[in-house]
């Protein structure tokens, strides 16, 4: 790992476009938030900004919303670097302004395309590769693309600094007794988060949960949505039971919370689901055993794109058939929810690949690295 010299403070426009709430916006404010720690100055440009209410209701210093589709104001300071993150197309409005205000200062602000987060072979090829601008206010420009990613050749993953040092802290017993409903514990329960889009499997899976000692962590919105439909499902099937019970299987609820708080979740659990891709990178880093589904395309490109990621992990065979059938992968066999051998496996393969990524530099590291270069 590098130990650069500190970067001197810049001025940063970040631009998202909401997509899925807890996605977009969750790596955006990430990256904006670790850049602010590091001294850098963030402007960050949302066309919804109503997650960070309860994602980051504390705000941070440093760290400015910024209304999509606003342009600068004349008291503003000039664009020095401008991230365009997953290809979310800057207004050319203020492309314009930008290049107008960085041109009246004297100088001209470096352009990054934050990309996709992928574990396949094109995304070694494309880190860092310019693209010219052929057209608009900007004509003449270069537009950098970067790749974040799991290899050495790439830009990496998202890691704030003493993100570790706090995981060290976290007491995973006490958490558990605070979020449990009863005042002792249940022998051998197991926790489980559920952060998911509408996996078909899930009814199988709280079937096989009824069967065990196990408390289910439901996030809010379309997983417990999910989860409450598959209830209704089971209910159909004979298995009825309260909206939090079913045999052995314990339900709750949970409210939004901020991302420090939904980090210590994923500490906390024995498994983890999550989805997208701002959960997956913090459950790498939690160390535990996780479940990762992917975001569904249309032409089904998505699922090279979770066996580069498998191939990547070095995920034993209980792990990989696990996926196919969360998934909905062709030909996938049935969902069987794991024991405690695969479970112990399963926690070697995730904390071998967080080893791995530590042994690299983070991905704000890097950018501002490559930053420093370009400038």
């Amino acid at each position: 790992m590098s130990s650069q010299a500190p970067s001197a403070s810049l001025q940063w426009d970040i631009f998202c476009r909401v997509i899925d709430n807890f996605g977009d916006i969750g790596v955006c404010w990430r990256l904006s938030t670790d850049l602010a720690a590091r001294g850098q100055r963030v402007r960050l440009w949302v066309d919804d900004a109503s997650a960070l209410a309860w994602l980051a209701p504390q705000g941070c210093p440093g760290v400015q919303v910024r209304a999509w589709g606003g342009v600068l104001a004349p008291h503003d300071a000039p664009t020095q670097v401008l991230v365009e993150a997953f290809g979310c197309e800057v207004a050319p409005e203020f492309i314009a302004d930008s290049a107008r205000v960085s041109k009246a200062a004297g100088q001209e602000y470096l352009w990054i395309n934050l990309e996709y987060l992928s574990a396949e072979g094109y995304v070694e090829r494309c880190h860092r590769l310019p693209s010219p601008v052929r057209q608009g206010a900007a004509l003449g420009g270069v537009k950098w693309f970067f790749y974040p990613g799991f290899t050495p050749a790439t830009g990496g993953l998202l890691r704030e600094p003493g993100l570790l040092e706090r995981q060290a802290r976290f007491d995973g017993l006490a958490w558990r007794a605070a979020r449990r409903p009863g005042p002792t514990a249940v022998p051998d329960e197991r926790w489980i988060s559920l952060f998911c889009y509408e996996p078909a499997a899930l009814p199988a899976l709280l079937a096989q949960c009824a069967r065990q000692p196990t408390r289910l962590l439901a996030t809010p919105g379309r997983a417990t949505a999910a989860t409450r439909a598959a209830l209704q499902d089971m209910d159909k099937n004979g298995l009825q039971g309260t909206p939090g019970k079913r045999g052995q299987l314990s339900i709750s609820y949970l409210d939004p919370c901020p991302q420090p708080a939904f980090d210590e979740m994923l500490w906390g659990c024995d498994l983890n689901l999550v989805r997208g891709e701002d959960s997956l990178v913090r459950a790498l880093w939690a160390g535990r055993p996780l479940v990762w589904q992917i975001y569904p395309q249309h032409d089904n490109a998505h699922h090279d794109k979770l066996h580069a990621f498998l191939d990547w992990l070095h995920a034993p065979a209980s792990l990989r058939r696990f996926h196919a059938a969360w998934n909905g992968l062709e030909g996938a066999p049935p969902l069987h929810i794991p024991d405690d051998d695969a479970l112990a496996e399963w926690t070697g393969c995730v904390q071998a690949a967080r080893t791995r990524l530590l042994a690299q530099d983070d991905l704000v590291t890097q950018i501002l690295g490559f930053v420093r270069e370009k400038r």
